[in-house]
């Protein structure tokens, strides 16, 4: 399993690639862009796939924790993608600008969210050094 340090390195490697396409993305015809999301789509499947599966090993003092977190993700993930759906079928110009506006802003949400994860998971790294040292220092393997 890869340490603290080098999930947390690979998280910028993942938002670095996001960003390209995201940069790319303005540029695309509709057709390559619907093709862009379904990848996105897939490619957010199989994270939050991993993540169940990494919770799921967690210690069982954090498992209800985790477990919590995880149901709220895969709701919000599951009304996303209703949202998506049903926006792909409206024909009312009203509606779809309305859908188009929500898009918009659980976008400006979700990267929040990220920044406000970003930040956290570095703060999870910083402390875990932290403790490993302080537990190294104690021990004598320092």
């Amino acid at each position: 399993m890869a340490s603290a340090a080098e999930q947390f390195e690979h998280l910028g490697a993942k938002f670095d690639e996001a960003k390209r396409n995201v940069d790319a993305a303005a540029a695309e015809s509709k057709e390559r862009l619907s093709a862009r999301v379904d990848e996105a789509r897939k490619s957010a499947d199989e994270g939050a796939a991993k993540v169940k599966a990494s919770a799921q090993e967690t210690s069982e003092a954090a498992r209800g924790r985790v477990s919590d977190i995880q149901q709220k993700w895969s709701d919000h993930v599951a009304e996303v993608r209703q949202r998506v759906a049903n926006r792909k079928a409206q024909t009312d110009a009203r509606l779809v600008e309305r859908e188009a506006e929500w898009a918009e802003q659980h976008a400006a949400d979700a990267v929040d969210r990220a920044a406000a994860a970003i930040e956290e998971a570095e703060y999870a790294v910083l402390d875990a050094a932290l403790a490993r040292q302080e537990a190294d220092e104690l021990t004598g393997a320092a």
